[in-house]
């Protein structure tokens, strides 16, 4: 089944909160490479005014791939998964976020074209503090093969 072009423009409801936890943030730290005291330590976090340890720019992923799942879960959206590959990632921080968290996200889909058996999606995942203050913004773009490709 071809991927549903006519999810383009689509909007999804806001995920349940996701909880940002401390020790989560360490390990995606430590995952990544990140070495700055202030994504393990909460007194070097604090050192530089935020409130607990802060998350590494890219684990803003993290929170906006639950999103992207209410998309790539839909079997009437027509995406088979293991045909998916990354084709870009994009990131606009408008505050760090950090352990005590508590984000919604809420997903686009921005567009969605067909070319030469493949399939180049490109979602928005807006991501917010559960007061509604804006947090990030993660825009992927995905390519799904076809199964002729």
């Amino acid at each position: 089944m071809p991927v549903d072009t006519g999810y383009a423009g689509r909007e999804y409801a806001p995920n349940p909160p996701y909880e940002v936890g401390r020790e989560k943030l360490r390990e995606f730290a430590a995952a990544v490479g990140a070495t700055h005291p202030a994504h393990t330590d909460p007194e070097a976090a604090r050192a530089l005014g935020h409130p607990d340890v802060i998350a590494p720019p890219t684990f803003a992923v993290v929170v906006a791939q639950r999103a992207e799942a209410q998309l790539f879960e839909d079997p009437a959206a027509g995406i088979d998964f293991s045909r998916v590959v990354h084709a870009d990632e994009r990131f606009t921080h408008h505050r760090p976020i950090h352990a005590g968290d508590r984000l919604v996200t809420v997903l686009h889909v921005d567009s969605i074209v067909e070319r030469a058996g493949l399939a180049m999606i490109t979602t928005r995942a807006e991501i917010a503090a559960e007061d509604g203050e804006a947090v990030a913004t993660v825009v992927s773009t995905l390519a799904v093969r076809g199964e002729d490709a």
